[in-house]
């Protein structure tokens, strides 16, 4: 007849110490951590750094698999202003910073940079070469962002007679990588070769950036 006994201690699964292993045992049994996952609002992020949001949906209460849904979306840090400013008082072939057109790109990463520029001109004839310009100028550094200089005006008229004036536009924009926070602006310039010319005026009508990738 098989015995039976009555006072064997019961016998507890072995746990490897090592730190890395999550399970524990406690007086009241094995325990096991849980993570949970949790993702951000739509239009929300952890940080400014953060260009890709991480989005997570949680498995019904209860359910038996666990099943997590996570998906990514971009948002890219992104800003936008204008500005206008008058060279009438700024010497010929000098660069002037627009009033309100300056922007901070907030992290290293590489962005693209548009300014759409205006600029308007009168002169008094005769006026050879009358001409309005506009660039980025990256003030961090204190350069001119490549490729991003656009000639807005250039009017000659040597027989022209009489007071006139000329209204134009352009699209500045450049792929730009920094390595930190940079402050950016929209400057405009003038100058003519002969003649007189009054109410030289720069718009950055509309001045923006989108972080494109780190």
């Amino acid at each position: 007849m098989a015995g039976r006994c009555g006072s064997c201690a019961r016998v507890l699964p072995k746990l490897d110490p090592a730190a890395c292993n999550a399970l524990e045992q406690t007086a009241s049994g094995l325990l096991v951590p849980r993570t949970a996952v949790s993702g951000i609002a739509p239009g929300g992020a952890v940080s400014t750094a953060r260009s890709v949001d991480i989005d997570v949906t949680a498995p019904a209460a209860g359910a038996c698999p666990e099943t997590w849904q996570v998906g990514a979306r971009l948002t890219p840090v992104s800003g936008q202003t204008s500005g206008a400013v008058s060279l009438n008082a700024a010497p010929a072939s000098t660069w002037v910073p627009v009033t309100g057109a300056d922007l901070v790109l907030p992290e290293a990463g590489v962005y693209e940079v548009v300014a759409d520029v205006q600029g308007s001109i009168a002169w008094a004839a005769p006026v050879t070469n009358a001409i309005i310009d506009a660039h980025v100028q990256d003030v961090t550094a204190g350069v001119e962002i490549p490729m991003s200089a656009r000639r807005i005006i250039l009017f000659t008229d040597q027989a022209a007679t009489g007071t006139s004036g000329i209204q134009a536009n352009a699209s500045a924009g450049a792929l730009y990588q920094v390595a930190g926070p940079t402050t950016i602006r929209v400057e405009g310039s003038w100058r003519t070769d002969a003649g007189t010319t009054s109410q030289k005026v720069v718009w950055a009508t509309n001045f923006r950036f989108k972080k494109v990738s780190d």
